[in-house]
């Protein structure tokens, strides 16, 4: 397992866990969490938290920047013009170049705006961005996010925050076997089993960040979701055994002793 290399763009990680920055009490507790993730990924939302001005108190004076890669993502932007717009002030302030794009469509279930993040996408992919980004488990959008040149896709797991795990386990399996870039599963893992069985169904990595920021214990639930993607990840290495309609023996049928 030391050379499965999780490769997104130019970046190289030996974790498959990439973790948020969002809805933690306070920024001491997402880095206590984040340090025991064992994560090397953290997304942070630019339009919320102030990592632009160095004057201020912000998520980088607990997360080192070399230590960790800091993903710049726009949740909070439901166009492509404000998405490109707050990538680029991200680039120009903290010379950040891997981003994930996030352009919601609805204040209530904050599923994408498919129609707006291929938009921004293409902006981001003929700007010089490496692209993460996030999207329906729809594998048609994925595939055309890959043409545009996104360097991975994300498609959701469930609505953001609901943590109510893999909505649709066929389509995540359809859009990892038909993709040629690193699938990732973001939002929806409410727990630690959730993560597992993304890893499991082939997904690259999974991102998040709900289920350990409002865990009762935050740093005992980082630690669960670091485990359970590397369990994940090995049962879908191994290859789990076929599933049978009956049952089948494990011991020998013949040679009993009243034979």
């Amino acid at each position: 397992m030391s050379d499965d290399i999780f490769k997104v763009g130019s970046y190289e990680f030996k974790s498959r866990l990439i973790v948020g920055s969002g809805k933690y009490k306070d920024f001491q507790t997402t880095k206590d969490a984040t340090e025991a993730s064992e994560a090397e990924m953290i997304t942070v939302a630019v339009r919320r938290v102030n990592i632009t001005d160095p004057g201020k108190e912000n998520l980088l004076d607990y997360i080192d920047p070399k230590k960790y890669t800091i993903l710049p993502n726009t949740a909070g932007c439901f166009n492509a013009e404000d998405a490109v717009r707050t990538l680029r002030l991200a680039r120009e302030a903290g010379g950040w170049n891997l981003v994930k794009l996030e352009v919601l469509g609805d204040t209530q279930t904050l599923y994408p705006n498919v129609v707006e993040t291929i938009k921004a996408a293409e902006i981001l992919v003929a700007e010089g961005f490496e692209v993460m980004v996030y999207t329906s488990d729809d594998p048609i959008v994925a595939t055309r996010l890959e043409e545009v040149g996104c360097v991975a896709v994300m498609p959701l797991g469930n609505p953001i925050g609901s943590g109510r795990g893999l909505a649709n386990p066929f389509n995540i399996r359809v859009i990892k076997e038909r993709a040629n870039v690193p699938i990732v599963v973001d939002a929806g893992i409410g727990t630690a089993s959730d993560a597992a069985k993304a890893l499991e169904l082939g997904a690259d990595a999974a991102l998040i960040n709900t289920a350990i920021a409002e865990a009762k214990d935050e740093c005992l639930m980082a630690r669960a979701m670091r485990d359970a993607v590397r369990a994940g990840r090995m049962a879908y290495l191994a290859g789990r055994m076929p599933k049978r309609a009956f049952a089948s023996a494990s011991s020998p049928t013949e040679g009993y002793i009243w034979d």
